[in-house]
């Protein structure tokens, strides 16, 4: 980094969009939107899904052209017609959706699009030589030779940030740059902002975790339907101010309140589980109840996400059994998993969960289709499936123009809410939902909770992965902790706090240290 900007003490802003408009077919993105940064500060931009944060970004960074308004720079009139304009006026981007080139090295994927070069050929010594120092100094362990396919997705994250950094750009657009980073990482992530504020830079920075936006912003921004709504020194803001100002009403509650306790009836009960890696989880055993939310939180890395996947069949067990409602079951793959009523709501909804270039209408149904076969197999009963698709969309309150739009086409918490209802439609009742939130606005994530209670007391069961402590707190009727790949605790309502499931979540690598501070 290290590259002080310099700026004239008359230039107040370091960027102003004033008047940016842009329509899409249908669709008015952005409507008379501004937004003024200041040189030396972090700009935290908010707003609910499809509020036109990322689309305003987009025109920034020369993804989109808009349809009117303008941009200065500097106090200087620009116009950015392209990404490589955009970067030669001194903006670089963080991506919300990660996109690496994963047959590439680590190098390749830092400086793709602008190799440097020995003449004629590509001088990959020197490039591997600039990208460690970067890497080193930005304090991320991760090696340069590496291929991108082989990096785990917080490694990634690290990646683009650190692509975006070397750029020694005045402009440094972050969007959700922490959505799957551990807490030590987004700690260290914020320090480096804190470095980039120093040097006089400025960052724009996006994300749903409100609780960030007030630790690390100098300011704040609103968005709410394609309209500006107003900027406020974040000291002169609450965050109930913030979440009324982004909804357009009042929300006296962040998580719906539980109308009916779990019953006592065991619905799964897991008995020792150990994957065939020796590296995952080993020794897992639980009881899930008929009508209960219970949250399993851990650190990245506690093989959270491995041993859900296991109960739905993606990875295989060395040993270990589960019943269901007393019921021995086996769930050797998906297949099997979704005929005994288990549902699992991916990790990483885009690239694991929905299919972008199908319609919402084929997302909703792709799991079960089979239900809406006659006496003829393969003959699917398109007006008795297109009514259940319609029928579970309008339940989960999903907002989309058509049944046909493309899914990618939607918001991500409409997304979301798409992939839970294509998981009732199989009559799933214990639905796995790893990180059900993720990437989704405060808006959203309410009415996703709301649909959460409602299942439970249908009598559904559900197993929630959140590494969002305020989620897990809110929404948990026990938490199961996990770290490095066993259990350390589990807590009802009443004994969670977040001290006591970061104490749990941190056991073994605490134990560990002291026994070789002992050695």
């Amino acid at each position: 980094m290290g590259i002080n900007m310099e700026v004239s003490h008359l230039q107040e802003y370091r960027l102003k969009m004033d008047n940016i408009t842009k329509t899409f077919p249908g669709v008015k993105a952005l409507d008379d939107v501004k937004l003024h940064i200041k040189p030396g500060s972090v700009h935290a931009l908010i707003g609910e899904n499809g509020a036109g944060k990322s689309t305003l970004m987009k025109c920034l960074f020369g993804i989109y052209k808009p349809d009117g308004g303008s941009i200065e720079i500097d106090g200087r009139a620009v116009l950015i017609s392209d990404t490589q304009s955009a970067l030669k006026n001194g903006i670089s981007m963080i991506h919300q959706e990660l996109n690496p080139i994963p047959n590439r090295t680590v190098t390749d994927n830092i400086w793709v699009g602008r190799y440097i070069k020995k003449g004629l050929i590509v001088n990959e010594k020197l490039m591997e030589q600039k990208t460690q120092e970067l890497l080193k100094e930005l304090e991320f362990d991760i090696n340069p030779k590496a291929m991108a396919k082989d990096l785990s997705v917080s490694q990634l994250q690290a990646i683009d940030i650190a692509k975006a950094i070397s750029y020694n750009a005045k402009i440094i657009i972050m969007d959700e740059p922490t959505s799957s980073l551990t807490i030590a990482e987004t700690k260290h992530l914020f320090r480096l902002i804190r470095q980039l504020r120093d040097e006089g830079r400025s960052v724009i920075y996006i994300s749903h975790k409100l609780e960030e936006m007030f630790e690390i912003a100098d300011e704040v921004t609103v968005m709410r339907d394609g309209r500006y709504i107003g900027t406020w020194e974040i000291s002169k803001i609450t965050i109930e101010h913030v979440i009324e100002q982004m909804v357009g009403r009042s929300m006296e509650e962040r998580f719906p309140i539980s109308e009916q306790p779990p019953s006592s009836d065991v619905k799964l009960r897991v008995e020792n589980i150990t994957s065939t890696d020796a590296k995952s989880f080993k020794n897992v055993s639980f009881e899930l109840k008929k009508g209960e939310i219970l949250g399993i939180g851990g650190l990245v890395g506690a093989q959270r996400t491995e041993m859900v996947e296991s109960l739905f069949g993606l990875r295989p067990i060395a040993s270990g059994v589960f019943y269901k409602e007393g019921r021995l079951i086996g769930n050797k793959s998906p297949l099997q998993a979704i005929e005994n009523g288990f549902a699992l709501l991916t990790e990483e909804r885009r690239t694991t969960g929905i299919v972008p270039m199908l319609s919402v209408h084929d997302n909703t149904l792709i799991a079960s289709y089979k239900k809406f076969t006659g006496w003829f197999p393969g003959v699917i009963n398109k007006k008795k499936s297109t009514e259940s698709a319609v029928a579970v969309c309008k339940s989960m309150n999903v907002k989309t123009p058509r049944m046909s739009t493309e899914i990618q086409n939607l918001s991500g918490g409409n997304q979301q809410k798409v992939l839970v209802g294509r998981w009732l439609l199989t009559d799933s009742n214990i639905l796995i939902l790893d990180e059900p939130t993720r990437g989704v606005d405060v808006g959203a994530k309410y009415e996703i909770y709301k649909i959460m209670r409602e299942l439970v007391k249908k009598g559904n069961s559900i197993i929630m992965v959140s590494s969002e402590m305020p989620e897990l707190l809110g929404m948990s009727d026990r938490i199961l902790v996990m770290c490095n790949g066993r259990i350390t605790g589990i807590l009802n309502s009443e004994q969670a706090s977040q001290v006591e499931i970061m104490r749990l979540a941190t056991r073994f690598t605490i134990d560990n240290t002291a026994m070789e501070a002992g050695k």
